[in-house]
């Protein structure tokens, strides 16, 4: 553990290092989420010092770590693999010890992810974030980087997760915004009823598209291939649809009705843009009491489309945003969840 001598030096000599991980660190890692979140981070990986040294072998989680002269870690931020597409990663899961905030410990790991670890690795070709919306400080990080919003995904985090800092009342929203590194033109085929809100978020994307609009139906002989992941801790379902066909409504209503059985309270799907068939899936999610989340750029390789459902209370007034974009697509999912509730 690190020392009062040690503790001091770091404090006021910002006498710390930021580096690759090494498997010596996987323990002092245990150490820190416990020492920040309890035992209440969904991430369950992160309480076993095997897990993460074997998944920052296999590369499914690169962690970046500030370490003290001790050897400590004192914080740390990832990349890693959430989304259906390899060559999309995401930046998260950052944190600092609470007694050295404040020193530019973030930035310095967040410089050094961008500036070092990324351009090091050509396979990294679109990297994006989930800052948490019970404050600014993650958003801000991102603008700084070159990241675009794109997607708000309400009541995301549960409350527990922030117990021990108690630094949100009730479930928390999270703001998606996308770093391109590598351009891959292509055409993704807009739903109609949100053709208006995509084409303006498009507008500001660091990579080009071709923009249509979904007027088909899918083929009469296609099924749907759609997996759900259940995060029981924070009680939300994930659906990623692969590919819509003729029977979605009834594959969607089960797996649906499965979360549920497992008291899951959030529900999002995460539709294809690539199929000139996706504005069909759309309709029939708006008809479930699903609402606009925000566009997913290289999601499925090609761009994806975040909608979500919640059965519990949003709390709009509570979410913490910077940027008059990110305001303006928290309007457009504000009126668009009052569209599914009155319906």
């Amino acid at each position: 553990m690190t020392n009062s001598d040690d503790k001091a030096a770091v404090r006021e000599q910002n006498l710390f290092e930021v580096d690759y991980f090494r498997p010596e660190d996987a323990e002092s890692m245990v150490r820190l989420f416990r020492s920040v979140y309890g035992e209440g981070y969904p991430i369950r990986l992160f309480y076993d010092p095997q897990a993460i040294t074997a998944a920052n072998a296999e590369g499914s989680y690169y962690s970046i770590v500030a370490r003290t002269p001790a050897g400590e870690v004192i914080g740390v931020t990832h990349l890693y693999h959430s989304a259906p597409s390899k060559s999309l990663y995401e930046w998260g899961v950052g944190l600092v010890l609470k007694e050295y905030r404040n020193l530019g410990i973030n930035n310095h790991l967040t410089g050094f992810l961008h500036h070092d670890f990324i351009p090091r690795n050509p396979h990294i070709e679109e990297v994006f974030g989930e800052a948490v919306c019970n404050h600014p400080h993650l958003q801000k990080a991102s603008i700084i980087h070159g990241y675009v919003e794109t997607a708000i995904e309400v009541a995301l985090m549960p409350a527990e997760a922030y117990n021990k800092e108690k630094s949100a009342p009730g479930r928390v929203a999270t703001m998606a915004a996308f770093r391109c590194y590598k351009s891959k033109p292509h055409r993704i085929f807009l739903p109609a009823p949100y053709e208006e809100a995509l084409r303006w978020s498009y507008g500001s994307l660091d990579d080009r598209r071709e923009l249509d609009v979904s007027a088909q139906k899918p083929p009469a002989d296609r099924l749907t291939r759609a997996e759900m992941t259940v995060f029981d801790f924070a009680r939300v379902a994930r659906i990623a649809v692969h590919e819509n066909g003729a029977d979605f409504p009834d594959c969607l209503s089960a797996l649906e009705a499965e979360a549920r059985g497992k008291n899951c309270i959030v529900f999002q799907a995460w539709l294809d843009l690539t199929r000139p068939w996706v504005g069909d899936a759309v309709d029939s999610l708006r008809k479930m009491g699903y609402f606009f989340g925000g566009a997913l750029p290289r999601w499925f390789d090609g761009d994806g489309f975040l909608m979500q459902k919640l059965l519990c209370p949003p709390d709009f007034d509570s979410i913490v945003l910077v940027s008059d974009r990110a305001k303006r697509l928290l309007e457009i999912i504000r009126q668009d969840r009052e569209r599914a509730v009155s319906g």
